[in-house]
């Protein structure tokens, strides 16, 4: 556990890096465009698995630490929130919640959750922080596993501030966490992907911004999220731009890199760093 102090460099120049840093992970136009289908995937049974695997047994420091700003129980504003993985299990301390995300099918089983647990959320469909307004300020504010597709990343961290009245709590893997794809991409396409930036990269632009923050690195066990191996094996094609006919030749890939098809977890998961970061709201 640390208490975070100046990190050098300068605001504007590290907000372009990350900035640049980003828009380094664009995929190839050659290699795009010789697929149809897009390589951003958003498996819902996986989002919502892990959702349901963090209810049933919440734990880490994140969980810990948005459960004690959550004394006495108080709202919860949840940004990106997928299917309820960072605020589901807040629910027993949670007077009220909203669920923002900018898929509308993952705030449907977000929903769905919080409903079976006797809480009706208030939904937001848009980005962050461009629907802010329509969101309520609430007592914490959860934001896991978003700020890697956030290339203007000041305003969304200040919104996150200035939406909290006790306490943010973001939660993002060290590095990127699509960077376990890479010996892949080089496999498949002999293409070298990027590897940053990483979570020390928004640590010093907190810092340059003024933000006083607490942070500490950890790992979360790994989790088996997709159905089946061969779930998988198609979300990763997809990932790779692979077309179907490719299947096979990503199966025996995977496998290679250490996948066990009988407990398919994402490659680098299994004890992958992770970075909980949480700082005082605007009170």
């Amino acid at each position: 556990m640390n208490e975070d102090g100046n990190a050098a460099g300068s605001l504007p120049v590290l907000l372009d890096r990350w900035r640049s840093d980003l828009a380094a992970w664009a995929i190839p136009e050659h290699i795009a465009a010789a697929v149809t289908e897009s390589p951003w995937v958003l498996p819902r049974g996986v989002f919502a698995r892990r959702a349901d695997r963090m209810a049933a047994a919440p734990s880490g420091p994140s969980f810990q630490r948005a459960w004690q700003a959550l004394d006495p129980p108080g709202s919860v504003l949840d940004v990106g929130s997928g299917a309820g993985a960072a605020s589901l299990p807040l629910l027993p301390r949670c007077t009220a919640l909203t669920a923002v995300d900018s898929e509308p099918d993952m705030l449907g089983l977000l929903a769905q959750r919080a409903a079976a647990a006797g809480l009706q959320p208030s939904l937001v469909a848009g980005r962050w922080p461009d629907v802010a307004k329509d969101a309520a300020v609430a007592d914490v504010v959860t934001c896991y596993h978003v700020v890697y597709n956030v290339p203007d990343i000041e305003p969304f961290l200040a919104a996150l501030t200035s939406a909290a009245r006790r306490t943010v709590v973001l939660e993002m893997t060290s590095t990127h966490p699509l960077v376990s794809l890479n010996p892949l991409w080089l496999q498949f396409h002999g293409v070298i992907r990027p590897d940053r930036p990483r979570a020390g990269d928004l640590l010093a632009i907190l810092a340059a911004m003024g933000v006083s923050t607490w942070h500490e690195e950890w790992r979360r066990p790994a989790g088996q999220d997709y159905g089946s191996f061969e779930e998988m094996v198609d979300v990763t094609r997809r990932r790779l731009c692979l077309p179907p006919e490719r299947l096979d030749d990503v199966r025996q890939a995977l496998i290679q890199f250490g996948v066990d098809p009988v407990n398919p977890v994402d490659l680098g998961s299994a004890g992958r760093a992770v970075l909980t970061i949480s700082w005082d709201g605007k009170g």
